[in-house]
């Protein structure tokens, strides 16, 4: 699908624009934006610009700044960067990719970035918890064995963004220079207490 784009000069003949490609490198700037500077910080103009777009374009495609959010939590939270799907190895993958994306040489766009600078605008708390139960709580929830499942997902994922939080945003010394041998065996310990099915209460009594 391709659309009529405005010429470099006024006499010029419109050039034609690649749809797909355009919302795409759209989404990618507001990604970045969002991630960079929260949902509060980043505008419309900005995003367009990055995008070598007009506002209206922006507009156009995603009709506001909320669903453009909405669409950018969207693309940001998709891939499973930190929890699998295989739960006899969870508790190790988990601790291994933790380790490696929150290390001080890491430079991937990091999704935790856009949640803690977005979660101040009680809208965008909104969508980003959308955005949470539906790529990885939904997931880890029907994963994880035994009761209370939804709970200790969420248990989890608190886990994973204190590590991100104290590493990473704030930088401890004791979690930033920690060896990272051991801060992966410390967590997959950790994240095996949660994997592993509870004890049944009226079984021990």
């Amino acid at each position: 699908m391709t659309e009529d784009a405005p010429g470099d000069d006024g006499g010029s003949p419109p050039r034609r624009r690649n749809a797909s490609a355009t919302r795409e490198a759209i989404l990618n700037s507001a990604v970045a934006a969002f991630t960079r500077a929260g949902y509060d910080g980043a505008g419309v103009r900005e995003v367009a610009g990055d995008a070598g777009v007009t506002a209206m374009l922006v507009n156009r495609y995603f009709g506001s700044k909320e669903q453009l959010f909405a669409e950018a939590v969207d693309r940001a939270f998709a891939p499973r960067t930190v929890v699998g799907d295989d739960l006899a190895t969870l508790a190790e993958q988990v601790a291994a990719r933790l380790v490696a994306r929150t290390a001080p040489e890491a430079e991937d766009p990091d999704p935790f970035l856009l949640m803690l600078r977005s979660a101040a605008n009680p809208r965008a708390a909104e969508i980003i918890r959308a955005g949470v139960q539906h790529h990885v709580g939904r997931h880890l929830t029907h994963l994880l064995p035994g009761p209370n499942a939804a709970q200790r997902a969420e248990l989890l994922l608190s886990l994973i963004a204190g590590v991100w939080l104290m590493r990473i945003v704030i930088s401890t010394d004791g979690l930033s220079e920690a060896d990272p041998t051991w801060l992966t065996g410390q967590l997959r310990d950790l994240v095996q207490v949660i994997v592993d099915r509870p004890a049944d209460p009226a079984a021990e009594a």
